[in-house]
């Protein structure tokens, strides 16, 4: 299909959007229940859609065991770990740096764990993607960051390679939809304990909060989700990971736009160059 071609563009996009949703919405909520109730939100709304669908619920305890295990790493960890640094002081500048090295780490570790093979314009795009998004990203490193904001990307970082990982060795056999609301339902779970342990469950719903709220559930936990696991499904890791580098420049772009910050000719070069990284990485062998 023609429209396939554009699916990682359209994830690019979807996902990027998750920092200004972040943006929006972090002021008024602590992180873990922030993401907790969305997370519960878009399990409901996913098993709506199922049953409207038809489509199976009763996946058997393997598939959801594996479902909660690539959750617990997807949403818990990776979002979990990424919200937390963020309201720890992090900025989202070295917040997108540091997960930015998950292609890297997949790709290397998808020749072990997958038996993927990666060509050498394949390693040499990942390493020009990195370099882009340190272009565009460069000006925002801070020197003085806490420790506890740099254990929470680190976590961030973990999460997002062993998912990835996951779905492509243990996930692709299981039902879209289902798959992905049970991967919410045990996650969500897994954020409300951590939340209510930390003592961090303030919720000001806020105009500006639903907003952010419903933003993150309908274009994030629904649709850019289900389109990273589809594109996982059927494509490499090293590939679909390779889009993650997109993700700081087009979040630039947006936030330019939305926030009016503004991309100096550094960061335009940045993009450019992760551009090109990408592009070396997912284009077809000749």
């Amino acid at each position: 299909m023609k429209a396939a071609r554009f699916a990682p563009y359209l994830f690019v996009l979807l996902w990027s959007t998750g920092f200004v949703g972040a943006k929006y919405g972090l002021p008024f909520a602590d992180p873990f229940i922030f993401l907790s109730v969305r997370i519960f939100a878009a399990a409901g709304v996913l098993f709506l859609i199922a049953g409207l669908l038809k489509q199976p619920l009763a996946i058997g305890p393997s598939a959801i065991g594996r479902s909660a295990l690539i959750g617990i790493f997807l949403h818990a960890c990776y979002l979990g770990g990424v919200f937390f640094a963020i309201s720890q002081g992090l900025s989202a500048g070295v917040a997108a740096v540091v997960t930015s090295l998950q292609p890297v780490l997949v790709s290397v570790l998808a020749v072990r764990v997958l038996g993927e093979r990666l060509t050498k314009s394949q390693l040499a795009g990942l390493f020009i993607g990195l370099t882009g998004v340190i272009l565009v990203l460069g000006p925002t490193l801070e020197a003085h960051t806490r420790l506890a904001g740099l254990i929470g990307i680190a976590i961030a970082l973990m999460g997002s390679t062993t998912a990835t990982l996951l779905q492509k060795k243990i996930g692709s056999d299981i039902p879209l939809l289902a798959g992905t609301a049970y991967q919410y339902l045990i996650s969500g779970s897994v954020l409300g304990i951590a939340a209510f342990i930390s003592g961090g469950t303030s919720i000001t719903w806020s105009p500006r909060f639903i907003a952010a709220f419903i933003w993150l559930i309908a274009v994030l936990s629904v649709g850019a989700v289900l389109l990273l696991l589809w594109l996982l499904n059927t494509g490499s890791a090293a590939r679909v990971s390779s889009l993650f580098y997109l993700v700081p420049p087009a979040t630039a772009i947006e936030a330019y736009f939305f926030f009016g910050e503004k991309v100096n000719t550094q960061g335009l070069l940045g993009i450019g160059v992760t551009a090109l990284g990408v592009w070396l990485v997912i284009k077809k062998a000749s």
